[in-house]
């Protein structure tokens, strides 16, 4: 889940929390709206973990050099 799906989960699930107010037999909209909310926020905090990981924009990469030293010398 990337960072979009998570912020648009959070989305959804805040509109069905305090914005809707049609009720559902069997379903409970406010419920629904936390679990979206709170697995958006989850996917949100996890794909920040895993792009700073990744690589991403960090600067902590770790590269090699490799130097040639022209040959033996006599």
């Amino acid at each position: 889940m990337g960072l979009g799906v998570s912020i648009f989960l959070i989305a959804v699930g805040a509109i069905l929390t305090w914005a809707v107010n049609a009720s559902v037999s069997g379903l409970e909209l406010q419920t629904i709206g936390w679990i979206l909310m709170a697995v958006g926020a989850l996917g949100l905090v996890l794909s920040m973990i895993f792009w700073s990981s990744w690589g991403g924009f960090s600067n902590s990469r770790r590269t090699t050099t490799y130097v040639e030293d022209g040959g033996p010398r006599v």
